[in-house]
């Protein structure tokens, strides 16, 4: 955890009005999809024989430990157990890929929002062994709450088919893929506007 640290980060004003942003879409999105959240946690459980809802440790705002929650869509395979996701990942059942392509497995983060651990845009958050390890002006990135969606996660949003096409996916996402994850965050971070927010999110939901 990340204590008393002098973060530069979003003015009070933006963390405002960022927080309100949230609060009413998280709203009206839990009322537009709940069944949706619902039938997908069902069928995730038959698919998968455990529970529907995952949930897994990741590193929020100042570097405090919350719970995400997402729809489950791998099971267990013995001798597998990295946190990184390639497309042919033997973990991911067949469900599980067409949650994951259509972003229906991120809809229980709509709860995380609420509970002020999440933002809707934002950097992604990240297990334990990333973002907390960040040395220097890189750990402005944990001066904001992480986000469903932002720069980054739009940049890769074929991370997993990217790694599945290089030797070795783990050192590929460590020294390439995650330091230029970070780059586009401190930009965010830089360059915040709420109109940029709501650009985010539409080009999320357009699959752009």
């Amino acid at each position: 955890m990340v204590m008393n640290e002098n973060f530069q980060g979003l003015t009070l004003w933006a963390t405002l009005q960022k927080r309100t942003f949230d609060l009413f879409l998280a709203f009206w999105g839990t009322i537009l999809f709940w069944w949706l959240i619902l039938l997908a946690a069902l069928l995730a459980w038959i698919d998968t024989g455990e529970n529907g809802f995952f949930t897994q440790k990741r590193v929020g705002q100042y570097g405090n430990i919350f719970k995400v929650i997402k729809i489950r869509t791998m099971r267990s395979v013995d001798d597998i157990d990295t946190t990184v996701t390639t497309s042919n990942d033997l973990r991911i059942t067949s469900l599980g890929h067409f949650f994951r392509r259509t972003k229906i497995d991120e809809l229980p983060q709509l709860i995380n929002v609420f509970l002020g651990d999440m933002s809707f845009v934002g950097p992604r958050p990240d297990v334990p062994g990333f973002a907390d390890k960040l040395k220097g002006d890189d750990r402005v990135v944990l001066s904001i709450k992480p986000g469903i969606t932002g720069p980054a996660t739009l940049q890769f949003r074929n991370e997993e088919m990217l790694l599945a096409e290089v030797e070795n996916p783990e050192e590929y996402n460590n020294e390439v893929i995650y330091p230029e994850k970070v780059r586009l965050n401190k930009e965010y971070i830089t360059n915040y506007s709420i109109v940029k927010d709501i650009r985010y999110i539409f080009l999320t939901l357009m699959g752009k």
